[in-house]
């Protein structure tokens, strides 16, 4: 059973019109709603009442996604904005935070909170969440507050999702879900709070959705009951970034993004690029991996050399990881890392190591989720930009290569 579009449009447009004018939506009206749905879970957003009163969700978007300085966030299903205005704060004057709603008076409503609120970087857009009216590849993030189980049509709305994320892009809402045990009959029965819900998904059914639709690293956690049989969950997804074998092809784009990475002073030693041929000379031709946008741009590279010619140390390399700047925090580095794992695993190597500057913190965070461990620091090994530098010594170990 799917929810009528028309008549949850309707429902809304009506919750709108009242909050235009100065009343309550008329909906949460049911025994415990209050405690369970809506404002309770905006208690400490620091936004007028009118705004988070007119918030009619299961749960907080935000607290799963993990918004970051100058990202585009996109909210399925945004009505009176709230979680719009939210994420506009949380991205900053570089970001962007654009609402998408189908019905008139909700962006009409969005548009008033966000002028009152003085809030600039943010957009309301006329559509519906089964055909996303924004470009492919044009966000970093989309949250929604308890709206996709109201779609007639799911796989479009994942299709959607994974169509306008960019490489590495992620996925965090709050949705309710349907125990396994909830009949027809007892969907059709919905009522109150939760009447157009009759086509909420199981946890396991949105899961394989997810994948189908391509999106990656699915987690559901149920967070609390809204209803019988009825739960409201956390959800969040990544779009995959595509990894590759590198090419001649991608030499111009890698050697400007290990530039790049020099130049910031915490990358290396080095402080000037060497040319294709120096470098192809000095990294073993296998496990040189890209990272690449849909558009076949690098956003980021991993090679390996040998640390010795003893055949003691067939199995042990040294590796280099780099990422374009606007590329980072998108998960491309984790992305290099794990394919540069699998790869050199199945290769029969034992042991990747490397030295990190201890002050180079994203780089030593990044290793860490990978698997690495640090193993001590080699005290002023060399002078760079004129001052005496550490080195963290760290490397990861293979649990099923040599064990």
């Amino acid at each position: 059973m799917n929810p009528d579009r028309d008549a949850v449009r309707d429902r809304y447009a009506t919750a709108a019109q009242r909050a235009l004018a100065g009343e309550g939506t008329g909906m949460l009206t049911g025994d415990g709603d209050a405690d369970r749905l809506g404002a309770v879970h905006y208690l400490d957003s620091e936004l007028p009442a009118e705004v988070t009163a007119t918030s009619l969700g299961c749960g907080n978007p935000l607290a799963v996604a993990e918004l970051k300085s100058g990202e585009t966030v996109l909210d399925l299903g945004s009505g009176g904005g709230l979680d719009v205005l939210l994420s506009a704060r949380r991205v900053g004057p570089d970001g962007r935070a654009i609402g998408l709603d189908m019905t008139d008076d909700m962006l009409a409503l969005a548009r008033r909170h966000a002028e009152r609120a003085g809030v600039t970087n943010v957009e309301f857009v006329k559509g519906t969440i089964e055909q996303i009216p924004l470009p492919d590849a044009s966000v970093d993030v989309v949250i929604s507050n308890c709206v996709i189980a109201l779609s007639p049509d799911k796989p479009a709305v994942f299709a959607g999702i994974a169509r306008v994320l960019r490489a590495g892009g992620r996925l965090g809402v709050t949705d309710i879900l349907a125990d396994d045990t909830l009949t027809d009959a007892e969907r059709a029965a919905r009522a109150g709070a939760v009447e157009c819900l009759g086509g909420a998904l199981t946890a396991e059914r949105y899961r394989t959705l997810l994948l189908e639709a391509g999106l990656a690293d699915v987690e559901i956690e149920l967070t609390h009951e809204v209803g019988d049989k009825l739960h409201s969950a956390i959800i969040r997804a990544t779009k995959p970034i595509p990894v590759v074998a590198m090419t001649s092809e991608h030499a111009g784009q890698v050697l400007a993004i290990y530039q790049a990475g020099l130049d910031t002073g915490q990358a290396s030693f080095e402080i000037v690029a060497p040319d294709w041929k120096t470098w192809d000379a000095a990294h073993l031709p296998d496990h040189r991996l890209v990272a690449l946008d849909p558009a076949g741009r690098v956003l980021g590279w991993a090679a390996i050399t040998a640390v010795s010619s003893r055949c003691v140390y067939e199995g042990v390399v040294e590796h280099s990881v780099y990422v374009e700047a606007e590329a980072r925090g998108r998960g491309v580095g984790q992305a290099l890392l794990a394919a540069l794992i699998a790869s050199t695993e199945k290769a029969g190597i034992w042991t990747i190591q490397s030295g990190v500057f201890p002050e180079n913190t994203a780089s030593r965070a990044l290793h860490r989720r990978a698997g690495f461990r640090e193993i001590g620091v080699r005290e002023r090994v060399g002078r760079h930009h004129g001052a005496w530098r550490d080195v963290v010594m760290i490397e990861r170990r293979s649990i099923c290569v040599g064990t």
